[in-house]
């Protein structure tokens, strides 16, 4: 693929590149993917308003996100796994959002470790985090968050049990993934990425492994985390997590308007309107049409952000008119790692940029912080009456 214009060029070159069940496990959602389908077809069904006759010079899409700057309201939403994409994955990542000037944020269950990212990542380094069984070990990633520098805690609300995701199952994937004989003959016809794995010492969960007693290889690893995800999560967890971290604090996974003022009752710096990209609760709403009545409930108390389904800038445009004050990208960022590695990140957040840029131009505005409902066409929108 000589000339890649879009995000649906990154997945289709990411579908070659990368192993099935490590492809699988980013394009996929959970039981019939109705969710994860809508996240996306909910977006294209918002219409936009087209102005002629406008000025369109000086176009700025800056904005900030919990108080900091950033070249577009986009930031690099945690993922799991994603050191499996494509070697040493979140490194590579992290210096492409670095070089955007946009934030990333680092899965507990990355491969690469925090410190080593850190050494990478930018101002923007965030740092998310679950509430698992072994406090111990929480408490400890938020010191090493807090040691490396991170400027924001992401808390991740919605994973107390696993969504039942079906290719993940039929291809085996576990944490850490098994090597069937099926897996390993599909690894082999990528040799791109089985040269860049062999490359790599980065192939464990570096966060986890030697971090926890007891877990210095992958099969204790499979069993620990097994046991770990806390099915008694609360509120006053959040609260525990709150004082320790003592920081900028962003809680992921809200979709209800009461657990909407919950989070903002909670003093949290900002909230993120998300389904876990569909991948948790299958039947759920989409995030975009989560987000404006949230927005009414809580928009002037905390700060909201939303992910789930955002392949393009129209699509962060159109989350930006309906009150998001910050988005987020997931799949995007893996399709263009697993495609093309940092050069692919960095395609994928051009991509994304330049859509935000021209679509912004022509409904009228030249500044990101301008844009509101009126750029949608009524009717065709959420809560459009």
């Amino acid at each position: 693929m000589t000339v890649i214009t879009n995000i649906e060029d990154l997945r289709v070159l990411a579908q070659k590149r990368v192993p099935r069940m490590f492809y699988d496990y980013v394009d996929s959602g959970s039981w019939t993917e109705s969710t994860y389908r809508a996240n996306a077809s909910d977006f294209a069904a918002i219409k936009l308003r087209q102005r002629v006759a406008v000025n369109m010079e000086g176009r700025s899409t800056a904005s900030t996100m919990i108080g900091q700057a950033t070249a577009m309201p986009v930031a690099i939403a945690p993922t799991g796994l994603a050191g499996m994409q494509h070697a040493d994955g979140e490194i590579l990542a992290a210096r492409a959002a670095r070089a955007f000037g946009i934030p990333f944020t680092l899965s507990t269950m990355s491969i690469c470790s925090i410190e080593d990212v850190a050494r990478h990542a930018g101002p923007g380094f965030w740092f998310q985090v679950y509430v698992m069984r072994d406090r111990g070990f929480i408490e400890r990633l938020v010191e090493r968050a807090r040691a490396v520098g991170c400027s924001a805690l992401v808390l991740t609300l919605d994973l107390q049990v696993l969504g039942q995701r079906h290719k993940d199952i039929k291809n085996g994937l576990t944490a850490p993934p098994r090597l069937t004989l099926p897996n390993i003959l599909d690894m082999a016809t990528r040799p791109r990425w089985c040269i860049g794995m062999l490359r790599t010492q980065r192939r464990q969960f570096g966060n986890v492994v030697g971090h926890v007693s007891g877990v210095e290889d992958t099969g204790s690893l499979v069993e620990w985390t097994s046991k770990q995800f806390d099915p008694g999560l609360n509120w006053g967890d959040v609260e525990w997590i709150k004082k320790r971290w003592g920081g900028k604090l962003i809680l992921k996974g809200i979709q209800d308007v009461e657990d909407a003022r919950l989070a903002a009752d909670s003093g949290a710096d900002a909230l993120i309107v998300s389904n876990h990209g569909g991948r948790q609760l299958d039947g759920a709403e989409s995030s975009i049409h989560a987000l404006p009545a949230i927005v009414d409930a809580v928009g002037r108390r905390i700060e909201v952000h939303m992910d789930g389904g955002i392949t393009s800038g129209q699509d962060v445009l159109k989350a930006v008119a309906l009150g998001a004050k910050g988005t987020y990208i997931g799949r995007s960022m893996l399709y263009g790692l697993g495609a093309m590695g940092e050069a692919g990140v960095t395609k994928a957040l051009e991509i994304i940029h330049k859509e935000l840029n021209i679509t912004m131009a022509f409904c009228g505005h030249t500044r990101i912080g301008t844009v509101d409902k009126s750029v949608l066409l009524p009717g065709h929108y959420p809560g459009s009456p």
